[in-house]
């Protein structure tokens, strides 16, 4: 076969033929634009272009190695989808956060470049609409490619967030709080105090809210030290009667 000097061919035939590994590297060189080009489909990534353009090149190394003259097709129309082909599977394997499936990858890859394409031309960013009539898709299929589009990169726990203190998101969780049950257990005593006499009502906050002993208790209100005995020792009684029934039947707080 014959090949004009400073043909692909030539370079090929070199290195399929005789090893030459010089031969390779100066078809790797020669392509290196197209590579940079194909790895820019994909700036809606964010994996770094130069990141790209190493598996666009091992690509490229593929389709070296694999083409054949005979086949009817020039070097550059096989090594297009072969290196297209390297940079999906790269992004399928080793991009996403999550696992999407390879449709959805696609029409999110697909509606990424529209987004480019139209932000550039129209100098806003475009529409459901607008996007849905550039890329042949329907509204339905938009809305969710761009949802998909959200799940090809995630946050770190540990990295910083969104705030000027740069606090990681680690540090914004809930944590399990130890007053938390007693919530529940205020919401039953309550419940019941709420049904008590007011006397004994009045007699509980003195001694448990204002922590005064029986005998001031007794002055304060006019009656005998062991009245307030009496009072006070049935309305915890009561307390702890209905307490005993809620637990029986919605069971007990967890503990802490």
């Amino acid at each position: 076969m014959y090949y004009k000097p400073g043909d692909d061919g030539v370079l090929l035939h070199r290195y399929q033929a005789a090893h030459d590994l010089a031969a390779r590297d100066e078809l790797v060189r020669k392509y290196l634009p197209l590579i940079r080009s194909l790895a820019r489909r994909y700036s809606y990534t964010t994996e770094p272009l130069d990141d790209l353009c190493q598996v666009g090149a091992l690509g490229l190394c593929k389709a070296i190695d694999r083409y054949r003259p005979d086949g009817g097709s020039s070097f550059k129309a096989y090594a297009v989808p072969t290196i297209v082909g390297e940079l999906r599977r790269h992004f399928r394997d080793t991009g996403w956060a999550l696992h999407i499936p390879r449709s959805l990858q696609e029409r999110a890859r697909k509606l990424g470049v529209a987004l480019n394409e139209l932000s550039a031309r129209l100098g806003r960013s475009p529409t459901i609409a607008e996007l849905a009539e550039h890329s042949g898709l329907s509204r339905e299929d938009v809305i969710e490619g761009l949802e998909v589009r959200m799940a090809y990169d995630t946050s770190s726990l540990d990295g910083p967030g969104q705030t000027d203190d740069e606090t990681g998101l680690t540090a914004r969780l809930g944590a399990d709080d130890d007053a938390l049950e007693m919530v529940e257990y205020h919401a039953v005593l309550e419940r019941t105090i709420r049904a008590l006499p007011e006397r004994e009502r009045l007699l509980l906050h003195l001694r448990f809210s204002e922590d005064l002993s029986q005998s001031e208790i007794a002055r304060r209100v006019g009656v005998s030290q062991m009245h307030v005995s009496r009072l006070l020792r049935r309305a915890v009684e009561r307390l702890q009667a209905v307490a005993g029934a809620d637990e029986a039947r919605f069971g007990a707080p967890a503990a802490g």
